[in-house]
């Protein structure tokens, strides 16, 4: 499949909240690897913890999936018999780019597409749960409700990967950490007018917050054992076991 580039923010425009509509699905994968650092790393950390963490027979979670890259690499490491990956996704377009996507690649354990919200999807017999980037986009106030109903829908022994951009809870650390973030983005091609203005599209609808409250959240919602494994510049990823 091509990879279109990301420039959706190149020229001057009334810039409207940021939704995962048809034009992002075509430049996603372009636009998350120049915009999220890290995430070839996280991708290939859960293929490991998947051949970790998969239990026979149980269900594999990717909740926001966008485009499958976390549901082909749970696919391509799962070790496990009678395994189902469940891939949950509100952006139609989005699904559409990920069963072509997944299509692509052969792979033994079954994969479930579903368009819906994510706080709809029921969480049964899981063994493993993603929220890649995902939770981000939800209201605060639903968070622990959606973290609640992972808990209790997981095995015991199953494993959520929470990954999110995060805000420090130091000031002066936070602006740092941002400034940082927009030197990889420069690096990376964008320009300054790219990232002012994503910045403005996702200011509404992504809410972000610090280490220690998506810590005490997963504490609150059930989980026995949780911790930072990555984190580079205000992008972090959790490890939570039930």
């Amino acid at each position: 499949m091509t990879r279109l580039t990301d420039n959706i923010y190149a020229s001057e425009q009334q810039v409207a909240d940021f939704n995962f509509d048809q034009r992002v699905a075509d430049v996603f994968p372009d636009m998350i690897q120049r915009s999220v650092p890290g995430y070839q790393t996280i991708l290939h950390t859960l293929g490991l913890l998947t051949e970790r963490y998969a239990q026979a027979n149980s269900n594999l979670y990717d909740l926001g999936c966008s485009l499958g890259a976390a549901t082909l690499m749970m696919r391509r490491h799962n070790k496990q018999p009678g395994c189902q990956i469940v891939s949950v996704d509100n952006s139609k377009a989005m699904l559409e780019r990920a069963e072509q996507h997944i299509h692509s690649y052969r792979g033994d354990t079954p994969i479930d597409l579903r368009c819906q919200n994510l706080q709809d999807t029921e969480i049964t017999n899981a063994s493993m749960v993603v929220l890649n980037f995902t939770l981000q986009f939800i209201e605060p106030e639903q968070r622990l409700d959606v973290l609640s109903q992972i808990a209790a829908g997981m095995n015991q022994g199953g494993m959520l990967l929470l990954s999110e951009k995060i805000q420090h809870a130091d000031p002066v650390m936070n602006d740092v950490l941002i400034d940082l973030h927009h030197e990889f983005k420069r690096a990376n091609g964008y320009s300054e007018l790219e990232i002012s203005q994503k910045r403005t599209a996702l200011e509404n609808v992504m809410k972000t917050e610090s280490v220690e409250t998506n810590l005490q959240r997963l504490q609150q919602a059930g989980f026995a054992h949780a911790s930072v494994w990555y984190q580079s510049y205000n992008f972090c990823s959790i490890i939570a076991l039930k």
